[in-house]
């Protein structure tokens, strides 16, 4: 491992060889343990920045890809009835679901960049990510249902937690800022007596 140049960071050959496992087709593994901890790992990445996103903007204006409006009317034209604040895994992962899904799913091959890479979704989008609370999906299915939460204020009760954290932690400074002015002048008092005696 060593540096390039004084900018450059040192790239370690694992982090290389994992870049490198991952470009290459699906095709190429079987049940492969390191390779489906890379895929995991970059998939809690990506679930990290997206509850970032949704807790820090308020979710009915994101566009998460260039085709959000195809993506929402294809999804609720083929999925109108499906509930999306808590979802059921089987209406997912279920054989009649899955039969259901992948057509959908293939009408974005070449639409979305890997629009079958693993990804992960809440299954309550009033809650974050957990184990219990996470299910691995293809990631058109992630965003089919990641648009239509935030076109239909699901997620808004996620950036509306967050805010109101927020602003209680900025109340509670703005008290102990009082508090401390008001012992600071009390204290100023004192020594403005102590003086006199």
């Amino acid at each position: 491992m060593e540096a390039t140049g004084e900018t450059e960071k040192p790239v370690s050959g694992e982090l290389v060889s994992v870049a490198h496992a991952l470009s290459l087709p699906a095709e190429s593994y079987g049940n492969d343990p390191d390779i489906e901890m890379a895929w995991a790992m970059r998939a809690m990445q990506h679930a990290e920045v997206y509850y970032k996103l949704i807790s820090s903007v308020d979710p009915q204006f994101l566009k998460l890809t260039k085709v959000d409006d195809q993506i929402y009317s294809e999804f609720r034209k083929n999925f109108e009835k499906l509930r999306i604040d808590i979802l059921d895994p089987e209406e997912l992962k279920s054989v009649s679901a899955k039969e259901k899904w992948r057509p959908f799913c293939l009408k974005f091959d070449g639409v979305i960049e890997d629009f079958n890479y693993g990804t992960l979704l809440r299954l309550d989008c009033s809650q974050g990510y957990t184990e219990e609370n996470t299910i691995f999906a293809p990631r058109i299915q992630f965003f089919a249902i990641e648009i239509a939460r935030n076109r239909e204020g699901h997620n808004k009760v996620v950036y509306t937690s967050v805010q109101d954290k927020e602003e209680e932690k900025g109340a509670n400074r703005g008290e102990k800022e009082k508090t401390n002015k008001g012992g600071e002048k009390e204290k100023e008092a004192n020594k403005g007596i102590n003086k006199h005696d």
